[in-house]
């Protein structure tokens, strides 16, 4: 029979890299270090230098339109569809951790939505320009509108602030708007100073440059054009030759340009010639640019939510003819749908491979410490896999961790040779024959003898096999050339038609000498790897099964239900749409536990590594079956551990607002890494052993404070013992303190309660504690035994307190207590609750004082008819019996003798 654990399984997260971009406008303060984003309504503060969230601005509910930061980040700027702009006052603590973000100002700026906004070098200023093609110039402190500019006549899309020859006192505010115009307003007179109608479609991007007294203007008609600004006459056109969305100046002769092709181009303004030629990797379309002189790079964001830091490190260079800036670092707004992930690197470079609803596969660091080589932080995107044709929606992982197979819609399949610790992604073979999509992928899982080739240099020996599944109903069996045959196009050793319907999973056994296939058709098939025949059918799913894997070669056998152990040829573990998990022997393909609780399709399912326990190797033996959990996730968006001799739920884990779809271990750390529909990714740690230390110090400190208080109370410390029994929330041994007070006799002199001492601890208590006893004599005075103990405390505090200091405690409800939060304890949420409020204490004390003294009156009442009843039978004589005296017997004749 199974045994129950007795350990308790705890998880926590310790990590979550979640969405902070999903499109819309981003800003940047002026040293780079604070980086403002849109989430829908909300907005994202982010250090950009290490990934971590500051904070989190919540909106009005409604989308942003755009967003602004000032250039020394003191100030944030919101507009929304709402027609709100917000203005709020931006504050870093001491450590640099958190940002605290005040609202100072909430108005209506315009009659339509502000489009964009842009504020002054100083900070001071804030120009709004609405779709109506009004502009305002307001002060930011101040909260109040300086300027309002009426002379476009469609939507403002692009709004500059600058000083003509740095004097302070020529400052101009230079606008553009949807049909191509551009205007320059003098702040000093209120008038346009200029009106500059060259271009012919969206103006995107403006910009001034001191020295060389320009301005520069950008336009979706692909063209950059660099006007005087003495004159405000046209000095040149550079032909971009694509559809501009950003573009400013970078030095004095250079400038740079963003738009549909997704790269970051650099211009020579003397030749007006392009000075990058040789760009990187094709991008998505650039839809805005972040650049500041204090910045040593430009960040560029693309349409696909991806945020690219450019190192401007090459710009020293001024003779360079062709100057290069390369990607130091990438950043993923958000991760869409993460639908698979695999964990690769190993313990030295450990990184995870991730499948996001695209047909792009992400490589994303999981290094705690940024390097000199590459400035790549926790959760920081270090690689993309590039080559497939439409969504990549399976992923699998050999041995080493260098291996990488991604099976897509495209009816192909990819192996990658990976190698983290260089930042190596190059695709080393295509396996092209499916009819329809891959649903399934998988790798050996053997590892090599210690001291072969294949153990010792793993990028030079790629996988012996690759197995895949399809939509088309088959499996394929594919031999992967060597290295030194790499040129050669892969062949599949034998195809299957394996079930009925899609095949949902794969996967190989420790050995290679069997291999899995599940699918909706409710069934796991085992199969020989070999000849690729069927060796055995798992049925008992009622619905289709998502996910199955082999146990790993060191899981112990497992008691079935009927005592029979189980797991001399391995066991398998199944997710199904039935919202079940069950463990299969795979000796005789029976199912020996069925575990029951997800609301939802199971869609991934994992053994855990075995925990390491700390004990001894006798005690670790006997209980290794006992450390033995599977983990599950599901559509309900909850992660759960089982653990699998008992058959137990151990654990919830719960941190995903939309369905789970992965799974996997982090390789070094060996945490539990779920992703699911919400683009969150979140590390849960085994705090089991914390957890267990924790409780076993609590237990020991109760038991030492309990023995603290009977000694306390045996020794009439009554002070020491009554705050010792209000700080221990132990209601029981307080009131048998106060019965014990209580019921002195004779009362010592001038005691208001029966003992002095008491009465001076009651008169030094603070506000908590009061309350506390407050609450305890209410409790007591529901109880018609108990409730003389609780009138004479309470009318030892009413005699003590004043009135006034009584009614402030009703300040102190529910104080300190987060009720929602995952840290508060049981105890710490009940006592809260029963803290309730001094009104609702006196209240209630009040209901159960005046039934007690109804009850009491009654009593008095019928003590009335108790003496008349016993007035009358003295008076009868059968008082003088009942008091000793013998009655006269009658005789037979009636008379008395």
């Amino acid at each position: 029979m199974a045994r129950r654990n007795t350990t308790t399984t705890t998880y926590e997260p310790v990590h979550v890299i979640e969405p902070f971009y999903t499109g819309g406008d981003a800003a940047i303060s002026q040293d780079g270090k604070l980086l403002a984003t849109c989430l829908a309504e909300d907005v994202i503060l982010t250090d950009p230098g290490n990934g971590r969230r500051l904070a989190r601005v919540e909106g009005d509910g409604e989308a942003l339109t755009t967003l602004c930061l000032t250039s020394s980040a003191t100030h944030l700027i919101t507009c929304s569809r709402s027609l709100y702009m917000r203005i709020y006052e931006l504050e870093l603590d001491a450590e640099k951790t958190i940002v605290t973000a005040t609202v100072s100002r909430s108005l209506k700026p315009h009659t339509s939505p502000v489009i964009t906004v842009a504020s002054d070098k100083t900070g001071t200023l804030l120009a709004s320009g609405a779709a109506d093609g009004t502009i305002k110039v307001w002060d930011i402190r101040g909260g109040f509108a300086s300027h309002t500019f009426h002379g476009h006549s469609g939507v403002v899309s692009a709004l500059h602030f600058f000083t003509l020859d740095g004097n302070t006192s020529s400052y101009r505010l230079a606008s553009g708007s949807e049909d191509g115009r551009i205007r320059v307003w003098n702040l000093q007179t209120r008038k346009v100073a200029a009106s500059l109608d060259s271009h012919v479609s969206v103006i995107r991007g403006l910009d001034y440059d001191p020295v060389s007294n320009l301005l520069l203007s950008a336009s979706r008609d692909r063209t950059v054009m660099l006007w005087h600004g003495s004159s405000w006459k046209l000095k040149s056109t550079i032909p971009i030759l694509e559809t501009v969305e950003t573009a400013g100046f970078l030095t004095t002769d250079l400038a740079y340009t963003g738009g549909e092709t997704g790269q970051l181009r650099l211009w020579n303004l003397r030749t007006a010639q392009e000075a990058t030629h040789e760009h990187g990797e094709e991008e998505s379309e650039i839809v805005q640019a972040l650049c500041h002189a204090q910045m040593p790079y430009v960040v560029t964001i693309h349409a696909d939510q991806t945020l690219l830091f450019h190192s401007t490190s090459a710009l020293q260079n001024d003779g360079q003819s062709d100057i290069a800036m390369p990607v130091t670092r990438r950043l993923s707004g958000t991760h869409d749908e993460i639908i698979d992930m695999v964990p690769i690197g190993g313990m030295l470079h450990p990184s995870v491979v991730l499948a996001t609803n695209t047909e792009d596969v992400k490589v994303i660091s999981l290094e705690m410490e940024t390097t000199p080589e590459r400035e790549n932080f926790f959760g920081a995107d270090v690689g993309v896999l590039k080559g497939h044709e439409d969504i990549v929606i399976c992923l699998d992982v050999d041995w080493s961790g260098h291996w990488v197979v991604t099976g897509a819609k495209d009816n192909t399949a990819r192996l990658w040779k990976v190698d983290p610790a260089h930042g190596f992604y190059d695709c080393y073979a295509t396996f092209t024959g499916h009819a329809e999509s891959l649903s399934a992928v998988a790798l050996p899982r053997s590892i090599p003898q210690k001291e072969s080739r294949g153990a010792t240099e793993p990028l030079q020996n790629p996988p012996a096999f690759l197995i895949t599944g399809s939509q088309d109903k088959t499996i394929k069996r594919w031999q992967i050339p060597t290295c030194d045959n790499h040129t050669q196009s892969p062949r599949a050793t034998y195809t299957r038609k394996a079930h009925d319907k899609d095949i949902n999973a794969l996967d190989v056994n420790h050995s290679s000498a069997l291999f899995a296939s599940a699918s909706q058709d409710r069934t796991v098939k085992i199969w020989s790897l070999e000849d690729g025949e069927a060796v055995g059918v798992l049925r008992g799913h009622k619905r289709g099964i998502w996910s199955a894997k082999f146990a790993p070669v060191d899981t112990p056998a497992i008691t079935s239900e009927t005592g029979q152990v189980n797991g001399a040829r391995g066991l398998m573990l199944t997710g199904s749409g039935d919202k079940s998990v069950k463990i299969w022997s795979l000796v005789d393909y029976s199912c020996l536990r069925t575990f029951e609780g997800h609301t939802n399709s199971v869609l991934k399912v994992l053994w855990l590594p075995q925990r390491q326990s700390g004990l001894s190797e006798t005690a670790s033996l006997a209980n290794k079956q006992e450390s033995t959990c599977v983990a599950s996730a599901a559509g309900d968006g909850l992660v759960k551990i089982w653990d699998a001799p008992s058959g137990e739920l151990a654990a919830t884990l719960d941190n995903h607002t939309d369905r789970v779809w992965a799974l996997a271990i982090s390789p070094k750390t060996s945490d539990v890494i779920s992703g699911g529909g919400d683009g969150v990714l979140t590390f849960w740690s085994d705090t089991s052993s914390a957890t267990a230390a924790v409780a076993a110090e609590e237990n020991n400190m109760r038991v030492e404070q309990d023995q603290a208080l009977q000694n306390h109370i045996r020794a009439g410390s009554y002070r020491e013992a009554i705050t010792l029994a209000l700080a221990l929330n132990h209601p029981g041994r307080l009131l048998s303190l106060f019965v014990a007070v209580t019921s002195k006799w004779p009362p010592e002199k001038d005691s208001l309660c029966g003992v002095k001492a008491v009465d001076e601890v009651l008169r030094s208590l603070d506000d908590s504690q009061i309350l506390t006893l407050l609450t305890r004599i209410r409790d007591w005075n529901t109880n018609a035994k108990t409730a003389p103990v609780a009138q004479k405390i309470l009318w030892t505090l009413l005699r003590v307190y004043r009135p006034k200091r009584l009614s402030s405690l009703a300040k102190l409800r529910g104080r300190g207590i987060d009720f929602q939060s995952e840290t508060a304890t049981l105890g710490s949420m009940k006592h809260a609750k029963e803290q309730a409020g001094i009104k609702d204490i006196l209240v209630a004390t009040r209901a159960y004082t005046e039934r007690h003294y109804t009850r009491m009156e009654d009593l008095i009442d019928e003590s009335y008819l108790i003496e008349y009843t016993l007035k009358e039978m003295d008076e009868t004589g059968i008082g003088a019996s009942l008091n000793g005296t013998p009655l006269p017997l009658p005789t037979a004749n009636g008379v008395a003798s």
